[in-house]
């Protein structure tokens, strides 16, 4: 649908990734994961690996709009998790529900470089896994998705816990792990105000352009500092006189 590539996650992170309202929901960018967790350059580790992530902003966030296909309504409530407040999101996901229909759609914005094959799992609490599967990768992170019956929704509603389980380019097994506090309250709750959103993301915006201006000075005064160990510059020869 074409609200899933207009404002996913995006209300904390303005380098978004899948609806504000209307058309201008399918116009966001995606916004970039945290490859890192997923797979690191570095010699990676043997075996299983867990990541338990933090929400990167307080509530869950209800966004409604129309579906330009068929014109119901689409509602989505998402949340970004990352590991450290100052590093960018790992992963968001959505739990997207349309008028009309039964079925809901959970989707998630996974790193890159995992293995796209597996699909990915889905265990909410203790409960059995549910399957899911990569939907589409751009260069800054792949949706993947899995549909949730009612029993499915009602339970997710009331969990505490839920893991998403995907294998990185080594084959190894990686779980995030997303805390679901509050989620059935904002679920079954009312949408943000896109007027209230819309000033949520300017703030942001102008919360990124200056940390960004911030981390460009600091860069340039760096590079304009001689390197250690580095001999000084030669004082200039003196000019014979005239």
């Amino acid at each position: 649908m074409t609200l899933l590539l207009g404002r996913f996650g995006a209300v904390t992170l303005a380098c978004g990734l899948a609806m504000a309202s209307g058309a201008a929901l399918a116009q966001s960018a995606p916004k970039p994961a945290a490859p890192a967790a997923a797979a690191p350059a570095a010699p990676q580790p043997v075996g299983p690996v867990r990541l338990d992530l933090q929400p990167m902003q307080s509530p869950w966030t209800k966004i409604c709009g129309k579906d330009q296909g068929n014109n119901k309504e689409v509602c989505y409530t998402t949340r970004d998790f990352g590991q450290a407040a100052d590093q960018p999101p790992t992963l968001a996901v959505a739990i997207y529900q349309m008028s009309g229909e039964e079925k809901r759609i959970a989707r998630f914005l996974l790193p890159v470089a995992l293995m796209l094959k597996p699909g990915f799992r889905l265990i909410i609490d203790k409960g059995e896994p549910i399957d899911g599967k990569f939907a589409i990768c751009f260069p800054n992170g792949c949706f993947a998705e899995a549909e949730l019956n009612g029993a499915t929704l009602a339970t997710l509603k009331k969990a505490q816990v839920a893991n998403v389980i995907v294998r990185n380019q080594a084959n190894n097994e990686v779980t995030f792990s997303l805390p679901m506090k509050d989620f059935g309250a904002a679920f079954d709750g009312p949408a943000i105000d896109p007027k209230v959103l819309e000033q949520q993301n300017q703030e942001l915006q102008k919360q990124l352009q200056e940390k960004a201006q911030k981390e460009r000075e600091q860069l340039e005064k760096q590079s304009a500092q001689p390197a250690p160990g580095a001999p000084a510059p030669a004082p200039a020869a003196p000019q014979p006189p005239k």
